[in-house]
């Protein structure tokens, strides 16, 4: 298989894995607009079972997605997720609360799209989608370029400006396994994960940086 066919079917079993899309925190909190002025540019940091990484976010590139994720971090919505999906050379994905309650309240809370304004360039932050205007909390970092994804509508909002090197020792030895898991992940919960995927990395906490 080529690269090209590859990275489409990638991608497909991408937008697909997100019609479960949910996440932690405070849903009324985090899927309204942000109080106050979302910064034109801003960071945040990550830290994981691996050690830490620093996205900044440009909200040029995507104004709605950057609001979303601004919004989603501040309310420490990231917070004891599984990285569920490494898939070396493609992606790193997370963004599923491992509160059952928490992560049904989020199935339906989309936000429209942005146009694609930057490409997936190596390094670079995008909410995953199934379909248009459905972008709700799951995220992906691009380990690869993958300039294949612009013309299917994910819009990269950041990029990993250090700690980049993390994604290099996440665990991806469950290959799709977790990922095709991800409605499980959603109706069970962290002790689920722990259980039945106990080698997987975790996003520990999100915050915004001063």
């Amino acid at each position: 298989m080529t690269r090209s066919i590859l990275a489409a079917a990638l991608a497909a079993a991408l937008v697909l894995g997100t019609a479960v899309a949910c996440g932690g925190g405070d849903v009324g909190s985090s899927s309204r607009p942000p109080e106050g002025k979302v910064p034109e540019t801003f960071s945040a940091r990550f830290d994981t079972t691996k050690g830490p990484f620093v996205v900044t976010v440009n909200r040029s590139w995507a104004p709605k997605g950057a609001d979303r994720f601004y919004n989603l971090v501040r309310n420490h919505f990231y917070d004891d997720q599984p990285i569920f999906r490494v898939l070396p050379g493609f992606v790193a994905q997370w963004g599923i609360s491992g509160d059952p309650a928490t992560a049904k309240k989020w199935e339906n809370a989309t936000i429209k799209d942005d146009p694609v304004k930057h490409t997936n360039d190596t390094g670079t932050i995008t909410f995953a989608t199934s379909g248009a205007d459905s972008r709700t909390t799951q995220l992906f970092v691009n380990l690869a370029e993958n300039s294949s994804l612009d013309s299917m509508g994910f819009s990269p909002f950041g990029t990993v400006t250090s700690g980049f090197s993390v994604f290099n020792e996440l665990f991806s030895g469950y290959g799709e396994d977790a990922s095709n898991s991800q409605p499980s992940i959603a109706q069970n919960g962290a002790s689920w994960v722990h259980e039945n995927f106990p080698k997987l990395d975790w996003i520990k906490t999100a915050r915004l940086e001063q």
